[in-house]
């Protein structure tokens, strides 16, 4: 055999190896990803696997929605066949290899009245269903219940201000247990991975709700798919929308607009139940709230708020850590100057105006504030034996 032959056997042999190998890597990598889509499922009212389509709706703007996408669609790809089969049907058929030669054609005026009024009529066809769907997305009036949902560095808070159920207010914070998911680096197979809440919006099917958008530090978007409804979040700004859920379920969302490196943390929940469960909810939240209405005047002990600030807390474990440690940019309290400061001057004004990565808290009670920060200094290392008292934060405020 001579040395050419050799070598092309050689080569042969290598390039063989390498389609082996790589045929093996594919279809480990095939296994691989069709056993890891297996253990997630479809999430109801939420994401789907390998979803293509918009979520199912669960409204009749969200129906509208579906169907004008399709409408246009169509049209779209109606034109795109038309006029791109007669340019290439012309280019094939009328070339110069073939011996035809370029003419000059008299442009009579049905030509040029032609593509000037057919696509002015289909634009119009697109136009009058689109505006019809866009004015009735707009229509927020005589609404069974209005809330007005507050977008906030990384959470959402709720407030009905009309109809059954007014006066309940809450914040929605992504659950603990994902945020942890989340911290890990290798989360399990999750069907509502970053998008369970503590506490989800409540509210009864069949039911008008108007949604009072608005933020008080960045823009945020209150979105939620199976509702058709994305609506911008401004400080300062009061923007609103609506939903009508005609089925019983959960249903999810996140906040649509980049709103700070958490934005993957401020997941939106809502339940919709029927008009009894929503009674029943309505009444447990406002004896709830009731337990909790406190006089900010009146003096606590230390035992009172070191328990009162333990159950506060929860708000503050996502970054300060259970062991008051930190994680990250989030400075630890455990040992914090700050927290065994004998004036809580700073302390106070830190929780009800935020600093760098630590937002704002003012939305809490004054009882909250206080039974928290003398948690913190009473709590791990720092045991002070000092305490904050409400009238010190309303104070402050």
């Amino acid at each position: 055999m001579s040395k050419t032959q050799q070598t092309v056997n050689a080569l042969r042999k290598q390039l063989t190896s390498w389609r082996n190998a790589a045929s093996s890597s594919v279809l480990m990598a095939g296994v691989y990803a069709s056993g890891a889509m297996a253990q997630v499922n479809d999430l109801p009212g939420g994401p789907a696997v390998n979803q293509l389509n918009f979520a199912p709706p669960v409204t009749k703007i969200a129906e509208a929605q579906h169907w004008l996408h399709w409408f246009m669609m169509v049209i779209c790809a109606v034109i795109f066949v038309l006029v791109f089969g007669v340019m290439f049907y012309s280019i094939l058929k009328h070339r110069k290899s073939v011996g035809h030669k370029s003419q000059e054609l008299p442009e009579p005026i049905w030509v040029e009245l032609g593509w000037t009024i057919v696509p002015l009529l289909i634009v119009i066809g697109m136009a009058l269903p689109a505006t019809k769907v866009l004015v009735a997305q707009k229509d927020t009036t005589n609404a069974d219940i209005t809330v007005k949902a507050t977008g906030m560095q990384w959470k959402w808070g709720y407030d009905y201000i009309k109809g059954e159920g007014e006066g309940i207010g809450f914040l929605s914070t992504l659950d603990n247990a994902h945020r942890e998911m989340s911290n890990s680096g290798n989360p399990p197979p999750t069907d509502n991975y970053l998008l369970k809440v503590d506490n989800p919006m409540v509210v009864p099917v069949g039911k008008k709700v108007r949604v009072i958008t608005t933020a008080n530090d960045v823009i945020h978007a209150w979105m939620v798919p199976a509702f058709g409804v994305k609506q911008d979040a401004i400080p300062g700004f009061v923007r609103d929308t609506w939903f009508r859920a005609e089925k019983v379920g959960d249903y999810y969302g996140q906040c649509a607009e980049l709103c700070g490196k958490e934005h993957a943390y401020m997941p939106i929940h809502v339940k919709v139940v029927s008009a009894e469960d929503y009674t029943a909810w309505v009444n447990e939240q406002k004896k709830a709230m009731a337990a909790l209405a406190d006089d900010p005047n009146k003096v606590w002990t230390l035992a009172e708020l070191v328990k009162r600030g333990e159950g506060v807390y929860a708000n503050c474990v996502a970054c300060h850590q259970a062991n008051g440690k930190g994680a990250g940019p989030f400075k630890p309290l455990d040992g914090s100057a700050l927290v065994l400061a004998e004036d809580n001057k700073d302390y106070i004004n830190i929780l009800l105006n935020g600093k760098g990565a630590m937002p704002s808290w003012k939305q809490l009670s004054d009882t909250e504030i206080a039974a928290v920060m003398t948690y913190a200094q009473n709590t791990w290392s720092n045991q002070t034996g000092r305490m904050v008292q409400p009238a010190d934060i309303k104070a402050a405020r």
